[in-house]
């Protein structure tokens, strides 16, 4: 203690110690730190004890006055050094230290302890030394955060001025961060964003509620160019809760936006080629790809969109015939526009008209137009490189100024194919290369797609020409029945199928009726059903019966698919692509063979559906038929079945296109089929039209052929029918009955032919048959002759010499019918020939005996 002053009393150092925590305000450093003082008497006694000191010893007052302080709160092991030091400090010496002491709970700790001697006794200061250390260690963090941040970070007090500014703020404000202090926001921004900065940091100040990325606004010296900077705002507080400022944290994000700005971009553009992947190229068709691209490009892309395809490509031509200059006639397919309803120019249409003549405003779509030599466009056509053209021209676009356009060729395996437009209004932000580059792989995926279409639909043509060509004409005609039929091949999203249905005249005024599917699809199915079908008119002719026709069309079928010599049939396929040769050499087939006079059909299946029938008055029902494999497996018989049908009846065949679909089961489309049949009785085309309008055809996946006839015997008026014992007078009376006959229907001018040919028929069964002869003859569209035996032995036309006293017969019957032949029968066979009836071009007489002659 320095000479000659006077120590403080110790009730007057305890009394101005208790002012000055009365006196400080709220939020001191008092509040942080634990201090306690007290004061010993003239003993070394505690004489008096502050509520500091009762809080940081844990000892109240009453309990603490008059005691040894060493002996009451020193550790034992360090009383000794305790009480020697007490008695210096007694003695009138001043002494700071760490003292170990334990508290009221029992719990050490160590103090730094100021005491300063007193006229009676002494006055002590005790502050806990962790307090302090964890001051300094905070202290000294906060300070490496404040200054090392790579970001603002800023201080304002309660009256909204900067108190502290780190070093990031200064050097981007330009100024050092001292010079920051006492500023507000209206220093350092804009008098718009200080004040948006000046209600936010307001707001929190009185709420205590933080502000998050404030996003600001400004310039800073140096740099031209506009910043921008996220803030986050949040009120600070002293230990007693009182506010005492607003700490700030500012980013830079200009960078980061003009990233993010990249990204989202990005993840536009990848969002676009999902969507393109998913929506162009559904459909087969030229025109709905084109559309489909626009789909996605507007408006999402661009604001105005338009397609060109090449004339010649959507002609079918195999040579697309584009001049190389690009010059070449295009047709506008597709237009999509989000900034007007009605077509407007695009910016990149110098065109003319087809014929050479100027065109002058929009190009509808539909048009047809060439590019003008010089123009974008055509550089796009001849060049194969896209053409990025700006607003700088001002084309007019239905009141909307063009911001920049795109010219896109459409390129397919090294052909161009015509070329896409893509245009922003003003308004919009202009293409950059990143939009370029997207821009050219959405037309280079719908031009892929376009072009598989140009492929498949030349194909399709090919093979449906070539069905179409296969198949019997639209209005077959057929003794002893009404027919209609109709035949939907596969749309043009899908491949063309092997449906078949013929119907063939058989003599004897029968019919065969007959409907096939080959399975597959494409060209190659459409080619297999031509040879099936020229196949089963080969067989028909040979008037075999239905079952022998199957067999022999099963061998046809197999051999289809068989090998050359030296290659196995997998080698075969291998060569062809083909992954199952079963996909395209399989089929399945009901032959029926009607006869107009019995009305019974003989009916044979191969694996097909089976034929609906609608007697009169009766419902609908499918007949019940072996179904036997299709044609191609080999291996079994086919077995025929024969009915009898009313007059009036309905028979229905038809391929599984009508009644079966991905989403249609088969039984229910047999149901439905069934149905559709039902009601009054109606003209047949009236009904083909019922059936395909009621039933769910889902047409398009599938090729649907359907023959309906209706039963129209022949009447009985119409049919002469005897038997002749095997005598040669049964000659003349064959000649009798044939005359009386002809003559009743009003037919004499065919009298004398008839007689001469029954004649020599008659004369053959009798030579070279045995048994009942049969002579039947029918009327219908021409007449029928049939003279039947029971030798199986089938005639055979040969030349007669001159020395030969026969063999004339069949010659004769050769030049005066329209056709003759022969077939097997269960018992023996029969040998026909038909006349055209007069006035249907055949001749009206029977030659004389001298031309007869003349003609051997």
């Amino acid at each position: 203690m320095p000479a000659g002053a006077v120590p403080p009393r110790a009730d007057d150092a305890d009394a101005a110690t208790t002012a000055v925590w009365q006196s400080s305000p709220p939020g001191s450093l008092y509040d942080y730190i634990r201090v306690a003082s007290f004061s010993l008497g003239p003993d070394g006694r505690i004489e008096q004890w502050s509520d500091r000191a009762a809080e940081f010893f844990g000892v109240s007052a009453d309990e603490a006055i008059g005691r040894d302080p060493i002996a009451a709160f020193a550790p034992p092991h360090v009383q000794q050094a305790g009480h020697e030091r007490l008695g210096e400090i007694l003695n009138g010496r001043e002494w700071t230290g760490l003292v170990p002491f334990t508290d009221g709970s029992g719990a050490e700790g160590l103090a730094e302890v100021y005491v300063m001697p007193a006229d009676r006794g002494a006055l002590c200061i005790a502050v806990d030394v962790a307090t302090l250390r964890q001051i300094e260690t905070d202290l000294a963090a906060s300070q490496a955060v404040f200054g090392q941040s790579p970001m603002g970070f800023v201080l304002f007090d309660t009256r909204l001025r900067l108190i502290r500014v780190n070093d990031r703020f200064a050097t981007v404000f330009g100024r050092p961060a001292e010079e920051h202090r006492g500023r507000g926001p209206h220093d350092f921004l804009s008098r718009v964003e200080a004040d948006r900065l000046t209600a936010a940091l307001r707001q929190v100040v009185e709420t205590g509620e933080p502000v998050l990325d404030m996003p600001l606004v400004g310039t800073v010296p140096g740099d031209p160019g506009r910043r921008r900077w996220s803030m986050s705002l949040y009120r600070l507080h002293s230990a007693s809760g009182r506010a005492i400022g607003v700490a700030g944290l500012a980013m830079d994000v200009t960078g980061r936006q003009r990233a993010e700005r990249e990204a989202a971009h990005a993840r536009r553009n990848l969002a676009l080629l999902n969507e393109a992947g998913s929506r162009i190229g559904t459909s087969l068709d030229l025109e709905t790809t084109a559309r489909e691209l626009l789909g996605v490009a507007v408006p999402h892309f661009c604001d105005i969109a338009s397609v060109d395809l090449y004339q010649a490509l959507l002609a079918g031509a195999e040579d697309l015939g584009g001049a190389t200059d690009g010059s070449g006639e295009l047709r506008r397919v597709a237009f999509a526009s989000s900034v007007s309803d009605a077509p407007v120019a695009m910016a990149g249409d110098d065109v003319t008209a087809a014929d050479g003549s100027a065109e002058n405003g929009p190009v509808s779509v539909g048009a047809v137009h060439r590019y003008r030599f010089s123009s974008p466009s055509a550089r796009a056509l001849r060049t194969a490189q896209p053409q990025v053209l700006d607003g700088d021209g001002g084309q007019d676009l239905g009141g909307t100024l063009v911001q920049s356009t795109l010219v896109v060729p459409m390129v397919a395996r090294d052909t161009v194919l015509g070329l896409v437009q893509f245009s922003r209004a003003k308004g919009s932000e202009p293409f950059a290369e990143r939009d370029r580059m997207l821009a050219e792989e959405l037309a280079a995926r719908a031009a892929i797609f376009i072009d598989n279409a140009r492929l498949y639909r030349r194909e399709h043509e090919r093979a449906l020409i070539l069905q179409r060509s296969l198949l019997p004409p639209d209005d077959p005609e057929a003794a002893g029945l009404d027919i209609a039929c109709r035949y939907l091949p596969g749309s043009m999203e899908t491949e063309v199928g092997g449906d078949w249905f013929d119907v063939i005249e058989l003599p004897g005024h029968r019919t065969a009726l007959v409907v096939g599917d080959v399975m597959g699809r494409g060209l190659r199915a459409a080619v297999a059903m031509g040879e099936l079908r020229t196949a089963v008119r080969t067989l028909a002719m040979l008037d075999l019966e239905p079952g022998e026709v199957l067999s022999a069309l099963d061998e046809v079928v197999r051999g289809l698919g068989a090998p050359t010599p030296g290659r196995t049939r997998r080698a075969a396929a291998k060569e062809r692509g083909d992954s199952d040769l079963a996909e395209v050499y399989l089929a399945t087939c009901v032959y029926v063979v009607y006869d107009a006079v019995t009305r019974r059909c003989t009916i044979a299946n191969a694996g097909h559906l089976p034929p609906a029938v609608v007697e009169p008055g009766e419902q609908p029902m499918l007949l019940e038929l072996p179904r036997g494999v299709p044609l191609g497996v080999g291996g079994e018989p086919f077995e025929e079945s024969e009915v009898e049908l009313a007059e009036g009846t309905l028979l229905a065949l038809y391929t599984d296109g009508l009644v079966e679909s991905r989403n249609l089961p088969l039984d229910d489309g047999l149901d439905a089929f069934r149905n559709s049949l039902d009601g009054p009785e109606r003209p047949l085309e009236d009904i083909c039209d019922h059936v395909l309008a009621t039933l769910d055809t889902a047409h398009g996946e599938d090729d649907i052929a359907l023959l309906m006839a209706r039963i129209r015997g022949l009447p009985a008026e119409q049919v002469g029918d005897w038997s002749l014992k095997p005598q040669p007078t049964s000659v003349a009376r064959a000649r009798e009955l044939s005359r009386d006959q002809l003559l009743a229907w009003d037919l004499g001018d065919l009298v004398d032919t008839t007689e001469l040919l029954v004649s020599e028929l008659v004369t053959n069964a009798l030579r070279h048959g045995y048994g009942d002869i049969r002579l039947r003859l029918l009327l219908d569209r021409t007449l029928v002759c049939e003279v039947w035996d029971s030798a199986l032995v089938q005639p055979r036309r040969r030349r007669a010499r001159d020395t030969d006293e026969g063999g004339r017969g069949l010659q004769l019957v050769t030049m005066l019918s329209e056709s003759w032949g022969s077939r097997r029968t269960h018992r023996g066979k029969t040998v026909w020939f038909e006349l055209a009836l007069p006035g249907r071009g055949a001749p009206a007489a029977t030659p004389t005996v001298d031309e007869l002659l003349s003609m051997f």
